[in-house]
């Protein structure tokens, strides 16, 4: 009686000691960083959705590649979100933070072990045990005990550790997220970049068609004496540049096909039956790119950015809980006898339970450097996380200022090549005719051949911008999805 008296008493002093300390335990007062309003952009685009009609404020599909309505795009996309490597890595890392997770959240919980033992020792015959009566025979011990042990989390040193990892975890999965963003505007990019250097092999193809057939005129000219060695010789020439520029545009085919490939995680030349020539499909008739507020949700970096910056926030509050005293109560139960059949006896029984009271006096300035570099690390997290936003507004505003521009410069193109393919026109019937010498025919071709590849470039480019824009805007993953599945992990934990 007089023992667990003596328990009750150390337990009730331990907390009386740690109870006051309580009250000193002060949450970290952090502030979020402050974000400049981007009044400017917000203007311009504005004044974009305005000009503009194919652009609305209805919210941006997360599938945005669908707007182009590309059987073959749609089954790269599909095929790549279940099998790039990036995002198999992005999914390892975010098991693996759940694992972090678990075993932080471990350290709350009640430890509970089973111990067993048996020993056969000896004492030495010159010991100074013996030598005061106790034997020196071996002896067996036999042991069976349970152990638990759990820690008062008082100042929140473990729940600080606990929401540090959850939002670890958090930023782990927005992680993800941001590697699909990644992946879905690296393939459409890739595959847009194919379709336009096979759209440019068409033109130069056909180029290298009229150049021929200017070799055979010019030929045909100079037996006649009509053209001189100096058309023939520019005429081969033209039909030698061309060839050099069709040779280079199928190395940069090849390596578009291959990089598609990569981005499937598929081996060399795995795709080049698949991705025949086809045409550059046309622009998206309706883009709907949502309203501004919807930026920082629908992004997953910056949702990510904001993840770690709760993430230092915890760190702090637990590098400041370490500066006060932990507590942990721990206790065991269980047998002990020198021959095993005496370990069922009642007399075997032995126990032990008690507070652990730890308080860090003296710690070489450990808990104060941690702390400094705790303040650190969350000062990098708000600094990163203002220009995670930052470079949001000014991807979203360079891509559609881009998409704004391919669209004027398209019609002027359009234009340019209307007239050159009339020039063209008029300066092969004056040669033919003998009032026009053949420098104007080579240099109305040379211009036609620019005028084409220059608007086939111009309707790649404006494609290319409509990626821009949805990877900008933070297209290609579902934070609808992503509430879903957070609802669920919480529910089966």
């Amino acid at each position: 009686m007089a023992g667990h008296l003596r328990l009750i008493l150390s337990t009730q002093g331990a907390l009386a000691l740690a109870l006051p300390l309580v009250g000193c335990m002060t949450v970290p007062d952090v502030r979020e960083p402050a974000l400049a309003t981007p009044a400017a952009a917000l203007r311009a685009r504005s004044i974009a959705v305005t000009r503009h009609p194919a652009l609305s404020e209805q919210p941006a599909p997360s599938q945005w590649w669908h707007l182009f309505g590309d059987p073959t795009l749609t089954t790269l996309e599909a095929e790549a979100a279940a099998s790039n490597l990036d995002l198999l890595a992005a999914s390892a890392r975010i098991e693996e933070s759940r694992a972090q997770l678990g075993m932080v959240d471990a350290a709350r919980r009640p430890q509970v072990s089973v111990q067993a033992g048996y020993t056969r020792s000896a004492l030495s015959e010159h010991s100074p045990m013996v030598l005061l009566g106790a034997p020196s025979e071996p002896t067996s011990t036999w042991s069976l005990g349970l152990q638990a042990g759990w820690e008062l989390d008082l100042w929140g040193y473990l729940r600080h550790q606990s929401e540090s990892a959850e939002a670890r975890l958090q930023a782990s999965a927005y992680g993800m997220d941001a590697v699909k963003v990644s992946v879905a505007g690296d393939v459409a990019r890739t595959y847009l970049l194919l379709r336009g250097v096979q759209a440019q092999l068409g033109i130069v193809e056909e180029n290298l068609q009229i150049a021929r057939n200017l070799v055979r005129m010019t030929e045909s000219r100079q037996r006649n004496g009509v053209a001189t060695r100096f058309d023939a010789a520019a005429a081969h020439a033209d039909v030698a540049s061309i060839q050099a520029r069709l040779a280079q545009l199928q190395q940069q085919r090849d390596a578009l096909m291959n990089a598609l490939a990569l981005l499937l995680s598929k081996p060399p030349r795995e795709l080049d039956e698949r991705l025949a020539d086809a045409a550059l499909p046309a622009l998206p008739e309706r883009l709907p790119i949502g309203v501004p507020s919807e930026l920082a949700r629908n992004r997953p970096d910056i949702l990510q950015a904001e993840a770690r910056l709760r993430a230092s926030v915890a760190d702090i509050g637990a590098a400041e809980a370490d500066f006060y005293p932990r507590i942990r109560l721990t206790g065991s139960v269980g047998v002990q006898a020198f021959e095993l059949s005496d370990l069922g006896s009642w007399s075997s029984r032995q126990f032990s339970v008690g507070p652990a009271l730890h308080l860090p006096i003296f710690q070489g300035g450990r808990l104060k450097s941690n702390l400094a570099l705790s303040d650190a690390r969350h000062r990098l997290a708000g600094i990163a996380y203002r220009q995670t936003v930052l470079r949001a507004w000014h991807e979203v505003d360079n891509a559609l200022s881009a998409y704004a521009t391919e669209l004027k410069r398209h019609e002027q193109l359009q234009l340019a090549w209307t007239q050159n393919q009339t020039a063209l026109e008029v300066a092969q019937r004056a040669y033919q005719q003998g009032t026009s010498d053949f420098t104007s025919v080579l240099v109305a071709r040379r211009s036609l051949l620019s005028s084409q590849a220059e608007l086939a470039d111009c309707a790649t480019a404006s494609a290319l911008s409509v990626v821009a824009l949805y990877r900008a805007l933070g297209g290609g993953w579902s934070s609808e999805l992503r509430m879903e599945t957070a609802a669920t992990d919480k529910d089966a934990s």
